[in-house]
């Protein structure tokens, strides 16, 4: 319900913005304006889209598969928006304390590929079905190193409770935190980081985010959508309406896993700003537990790392070509999923050795 209620509304009109970002920043990229004419600085273009979508006829092709035509966009959609609901946004957020939460949301969001299937071969499309197979392959390659990155962490951490990941790299860690020497959950800030108090993970994280723009069909992995030769992938037949929904999907999709990003390996919803002497920069970053002021900081801290991320993947899509699709398995296979490997076995060592 907590979902339902805050998560939604946010989500629109994140991805209303987000739109609107990206055009800016691959206008900034080519040395362009980008959209102007509507609103200030052409602020209400994706609101004029948004509506014009809405207007849009829903068409449906005679001989598509009716029923997976028009369910597949919102098995999509459902599949990524489930995933939000497992995550601690804040201290104390309502649903988040899971003791298998990460393992249940690695779940929830791989069935959005069952929803691309539907969606490509329920079209009865040639490049809507080749879209899919491509999509399919991707998914499920990169689905291997994003969760054997994510196993690193959770090693590192001995918990699979995304709140308890948060918990320790916080000042409101309930038992002390130790790493170079010094107990830096009284510290707090960035020195309580995962990437900071345990380096490998920094290796993990570069896995991880790899892994995350082919989960996301992000250049320079949107081989599924290749317009160039598959005219727009498994969702060349949709349009309006349901063409908006898969849309939204990829958006939130960008936004779940840099919040998934932000949460195991840059302290979440924690401050950056440490404890430095008497200068109590974390005690007055985040807030008193268990109060609004807590929650407030903690959503402003995690959205902000989040966005942070988002921004990374739209400066990349505009900045690398699009791999050939040797390429992308190769990349997943022969390269990410052997270091992915070899940093769990690190972080094996690393457990023994330092604690």
């Amino acid at each position: 319900m907590t979902t339902l209620i805050f998560i939604l509304p946010f989500l629109l009109l994140y991805t209303i913005m987000a739109i609107y970002a990206e055009r800016k920043i691959s206008a900034f990229i080519q040395d362009r304006l980008g959209p102007m004419e509507v609103g200030y600085y052409g602020l209400l273009q994706s609101v004029a889209d948004l509506l014009k979508l809405i207007q849009k006829e829903d068409i449906v092709p005679t001989k598509a598969d009716a029923t997976l035509f028009k369910v597949a966009p919102f098995v999509i959609f459902g599949a990524v928006f489930a995933g939000f609901a497992l995550i601690p946004l804040a201290p104390s957020w309502p649903g988040a304390t899971m003791s298998s939460a990460l393992f249940l949301l690695l779940a929830i969001i791989s069935l959005d590929v069952i929803g691309i299937m539907m969606a490509g071969w329920g079209s009865n499309n040639k490049y809507s079905v080749l879209g899919t197979m491509r999509s399919a392959a991707q998914i499920i390659s990169y689905e291997v190193p994003l969760s054997l990155s994510i196993v690193c962490v959770c090693m590192m951490t001995g918990t699979l409770d995304l709140q308890e990941v948060n918990y320790q790299q916080s000042i409101f860690s309930p038992e002390p935190v130790y790493a170079w020497g010094m107990d830096v959950s009284k510290v707090g800030g960035i020195l309580a980081w995962n990437v900071v108090k345990m380096p490998i993970l920094f290796f993990a994280w570069v896995v991880f985010f790899i892994a995350s723009l082919a989960e996301c069909n992000r250049a320079p992995f949107d081989l599924p959508e290749a317009e160039s030769e598959l005219v727009a992938g498994f969702h060349t037949e949709y349009s309006g309406f349901r063409w908006a929904v898969i849309m939204l999907a990829e958006y939130g999709m960008m936004l779940l896993v840099s919040i998934l990003g932000a949460v195991l390996f840059f302290g979440g919803w924690s401050t950056p700003l440490p404890n430095v002497a008497s200068l109590k920069l974390a005690d007055w970053t985040s807030g008193v537990q268990g109060t609004w002021s807590s929650t407030l900081w903690g959503i402003f801290w995690l959205m902000s790392k989040s966005l942070f991320f988002v921004g990374l993947q739209m400066w990349i899509r505009w900045t690398y070509p699009r791999l050939r699709v040797d390429q992308l398995m190769s990349l997943s296979w022969k390269f990410l999923t052997p270091l992915a490997l070899i940093l769990i076995i690190v972080c094996g060592f690393w457990r023994i050795i330092f604690t």
